[in-house]
């Protein structure tokens, strides 16, 4: 007895408990993987802790979907709604048990509910059957970014190698330059030919050109003879008539020897003769002791000690100036080379994806980052409006731009927006409810919601109206247009396309208003699937 007693008390309890908690669902009957939406509401103080359940199922449905609460403040209280997304893929009839929620850690229950799923018919006879497509591999989330980052990493490499290149060729020169005399000169050019091993790897011809090419730029730079310009003959004749000049001490032995080595040459580069390996060492043997007898065999003039210390002054002068304007080149053939790169590769992205694909890509495009990020679908307001959008809208509170006499007649109104009308997008979703049930008319609305555009800058606007018409069949109007919008920094107007819906529900308004910059082929692909989005609650239901 004392246990019906307690059972009955506990039970009343809980009776008077539900009460505090409004249960409600959109539908009770749904087809097969359709979502019932489930709606919790109380109604608290502004100091009340509430704690709604995160389950992953209730009873035998599952929920797909947990809402984010929405909080209604009503003078010192608070209205909190929660919603959850609730599918089942069997038919049947089903029950929603009651769902404890915790105020101020004490538990409530909500009513249950009974619903029921039926099956979808199937007419094979006018709809077609198609075959199951093959599985598409997912997105795995990186994207393009690594792509321009190559491309960036190859045009630095490619910059890299060119200016490394440029700088090589140059020091060749240069070291070629900062030697003291014509023979330090002839000897390291002697030792670095014979460290490339030409004739070793079959090529005599080149080996042979080198060769005579050094002592040729020795006798020329040395006793200045034109020796570079001039034959075998000539150059024998006018070694001989410039030693007698400068009473050079040449024997006769040496200018032979000589001789004998530049005729071989020719014979090489001219007749294609292939002289043995020991004939090849022999001749460079030859050629580097001509060098040393000539160097010697010229008569030493003594400068004075200071004409030595200026004309090495000088010297090292010219060397700096010659090695910075060398640098300079190098830097513009470096920057010319990667410029003319970048602009071949920007050519052939024009020529094959059109300039608009390069501008987007390259240097980027804020509306073709919406399109392409990640969207949400949520709902907003009450009657609540369930739209997708590129962004989540945030709260904002128009009630402070609102005459004092038209917010006398509003029971409740609710904002949320992503943007502005000076950014590149921009949209609002706005609901509100009149404290009597009032016959609303819409194209007074829609007037209303453009003097508002009117008072934030819109200037010269075009307005155009028609019937529109949500997936649930509910009906309103939609109006739009163009706007000129002036900047008052730079004096600047910009052209604006805005697109307004507005519908009407039993003493309540729902409205929604998207703006971006006319001609924007990727805002308009974004304002497409907003409106094609849309879903309202259906208050006559």
């Amino acid at each position: 007895m004392k246990k019906l007693i307690l059972y009955f008390l506990l039970t009343t309890a809980v009776f008077a408990q539900q009460k505090q908690v409004t249960t409600s669902i959109d539908t009770t009957k749904n087809k097969i993987g359709a979502e019932f939406k489930l709606t919790l509401k109380t109604n608290v103080d502004t100091l009340s802790k509430v704690i709604f359940p995160n389950a992953k199922s209730f009873g035998a449905l599952e929920v797909i979907q947990s809402y984010p609460i929405d909080t209604i403040r009503k003078n010192d209280r608070y209205e909190l709604i929660k919603k959850y997304g609730l599918i089942q893929f069997d038919s049947g009839k089903y029950t929603i048990p009651s769902i404890k929620i915790l105020i101020n850690n004490k538990a409530f229950l909500s009513d249950s509910l009974k619903v029921e799923v039926a099956n979808v018919p199937v007419d094979t006879l006018k709809q077609k059957m198609y075959d199951i497509k093959d599985i598409v591999p997912a997105n795995d989330g990186i994207g393009d970014w690594w792509k321009y980052l190559l491309v960036l990493l190859l045009i630095a490499g490619f910059g890299a190698l060119v200016y490394w290149y440029i700088k090589k060729r140059q020091k060749e020169k240069i070291e070629e330059e900062i030697y003291k005399t014509p023979i330090e000169k002839a000897t390291s050019l002697l030792n670095n030919l014979e460290k490339k091993e030409l004739w070793q790897h079959g090529e005599v011809k080149a080996y042979y050109s080198e060769l005579t090419d050094i002592v040729r730029n020795y006798i020329e730079e040395a006793i200045d003879i034109p020796a570079m310009e001039s034959t075998t003959s000539e150059l024998i004749e006018g070694l001989k008539t410039a030693s007698q000049k400068k009473k050079m001490k040449l024997s006769k032995e040496t200018i032979d020897s000589l001789f004998v080595v530049l005729k071989q040459a020719d014979l090489v580069k001219f007749a294609k003769s292939k002289p043995l390996d020991f004939e090849i060492t022999e001749d460079r043997k030859k050629i580097e002791r001509a060098i040393v007898t000539l160097d010697k065999a010229i008569p030493v003039v003594v400068e004075n000690a200071d004409e030595m210390l200026l004309n090495e002054m000088q010297r090292q002068e010219q060397l700096k100036r010659e090695l910075k304007k060398r640098r300079n080149k190098r830097i513009l053939i470096t920057v010319v080379s990667v410029f003319m790169l970048l602009f071949t590769t920007t050519t052939y992205f024009i020529m094959t994806k059109g300039f608009d694909y390069v501008i987007d890509n390259v240097f980027g495009n804020s509306s073709k980052e919406l399109l392409e990020g990640e969207w949400i679908k949520s709902e907003y307001g009450n009657p609540s409006v369930r739209v997708e959008t590129p962004k989540v809208l945030k709260r904002i509170d128009l009630t402070k731009t609102l005459p004092k006499n038209g917010m006398a007649l509003i029971k409740e109104m609710q904002s949320f927006a992503y943007g502005s009308l000076s950014s590149n997008f921009y949209i609002m979703v706005s609901t509100l409810q009149y404290k009597q049930e009032t016959q609303i008319e819409l194209s007074k609305s829609l007037d209303g919601a453009l003097q508002s555009m009117e008072s934030q800058g819109a200037q010269n606007m075009i307005v155009k109206q028609e019937d529109f018409e949500t997936k649930e069949g509910i009906k309103g109007i939609k109006g739009y247009g163009t706007f000129s919008k002036i900047d008052g920094e730079n004096k600047s107007s910009t052209k604006l396309y805005y697109e307004v819906l507005i519908f009407s529900q039993e003493g309540g308004l729902q409205q929604i208003i998207i703006v971006h910059e006319e001609g924007d082929k990727y805002a308009n692909e974004i304002s497409d699937r907003i409106l094609s989005s849309v879903e309202l609650q259906n208050t006559r239901q």
